[in-house]
C-alpha cells in the first residue's frame, strides 16, 4: 500500500502541489532560505523543466500550481535540492537548535540521513478544469490574507498574486 492517496495523475497537465516543513517549523520566514527556494524555482523554469502558474510561500509550506513533462519527478529534485542547500545553510549559520529539531523530527526510516526539511509527499491534485484552476489559485493568493498578515494578496512579497496584479513578481509565471 502507498503512503499517500494523493499522486501525480497526467503529466504536463497542471497540478496543485504543497509542500510543507517537518512540524511546521518557520524556516521560509528567514528570507535567505526563501532565496533558495526561490532560485531553485527560477533554475527549473529557466531550463523548461516546470511551468508554474501560482504560487505561495509561507512560514512554514508553500504552494504551487505547477506542470512539467515529468512533474514528479521535478517537484522531488526541488524537494531534495533545496532540502540540502538550506541544510548547509543552517550548518553554516550555527543554527544548532533548529537542526537539532530537523534531527528530531527525521522519520525513522530515514537512514540515509541526518535531517529532514520536508514532510513525505506533496498532496498533487490534478487541476481538471479551469474553475478548480481559478479556485486554486485563489485559495493560493489568499493564504496569507487569511492567515491575517496582510490585508490584500498582492501585498505578500512570496506570491504570484503579484504578477496576476499586474506588479513585479519574485518569480515568473505563466498566467491563467
Amino acid at each position: 500500500m502507498g503512503r499517500s492517496r494523493y499522486k501525480f495523475i497526467e503529466n504536463e497537465q497542471p497540478h496543485f502541489i504543497t509542500g510543507t516543513i517537518v512540524n511546521w517549523l518557520p524556516l521560509f520566514s528567514n528570507p535567505d532560505i526563501t532565496s533558495i527556494l526561490l532560485k531553485s524555482l527560477t533554475y527549473l523554469q529557466d531550463e523548461n523543466r516546470l511551468t508554474i502558474y501560482a504560487y505561495v510561500i509561507m512560514e512554514n509550506h508553500l504552494h504551487l500550481i505547477a506542470s512539467s513533462k515529468e512533474l514528479s519527478k521535478e517537484i522531488g529534485i526541488f524537494k531534495s535540492y533545496t532540502a540540502r542547500k538550506i541544510v548547509d545553510y543552517l550548518k553554516k549559520e550555527n543554527f544548532k537548535s533548529i537542526l537539532k529539531q530537523l534531527n528530531y523530527y527525521k522519520l525513522k526510516h530515514k537512514d540515509d540521513r541526518d535531517y529532514q526539511v520536508y514532510q513525505e509527499g506533496s498532496h498533487p491534485e490534478l487541476i481538471s478544469s479551469d474553475e478548480m484552476m481559478f479556485q486554486k489559485i485563489e485559495y493560493i493568493h489568499y493564504n496569507p490574507v487569511r492567515r491575517g498578515y496582510i490585508d490584500e494578496p498582492e501585498h505578500w512579497r512570496y506570491s504570484s498574486a503579484r504578477n496576476y496584479a499586474s506588479l513585479e513578481g519574485l518569480l515568473d509565471v505563466t498566467l491563467f
